[in-house]
């Protein structure tokens, strides 16, 4: 999501890639919430930290505590600033469609919202 929100925001302004710590499928959810907002990301694949054979960065922002510790072990000897914006973790939302739909759109605007006060 924060890439795509990224890329919707601050079109070929910003470089930006997004990977997690464990590999795993396209959310179903993800592409809808998405969708609702103007963003196409189907053509996304989830990729893993091992995947994304980058660096160079000037900023990496990790979601979840496994990917924070793993950023800074990938860049303890670059000079790259690692945030941590704690975000829960949408895919363990439980009952209707609609009320798991709402816990990817809290996700979804929350980051906008960080990554809008980031930039500016």
């Amino acid at each position: 999501m924060a890439e795509g929100l990224i890329n919707l925001l601050y079109p070929k302004q910003v470089y930006t890639r997004s990977c997690g710590v464990f590999a795993g499928e396209r959310d179903p959810f993800v592409d809808s919430v998405m969708d609702e907002v103007g963003m196409d990301i189907t053509d996304h694949q989830p990729k893993t930290f091992e995947d994304l054979a980058e660096d160079g960065f000037d900023l990496m922002v990790t979601l979840a505590p496994e990917a924070h510790h793993m950023a800074l072990e990938l860049t303890r000897t670059q000079s790259v600033d690692v945030e941590y914006w704690p975000t829960i973790d949408p895919t363990v939302a439980t009952g209707s469609r609609s009320q798991i739909m709402d816990a990817y759109r809290a996700v979804r605007d929350t980051l906008k919202r960080k990554i809008e006060q980031r930039m500016d």
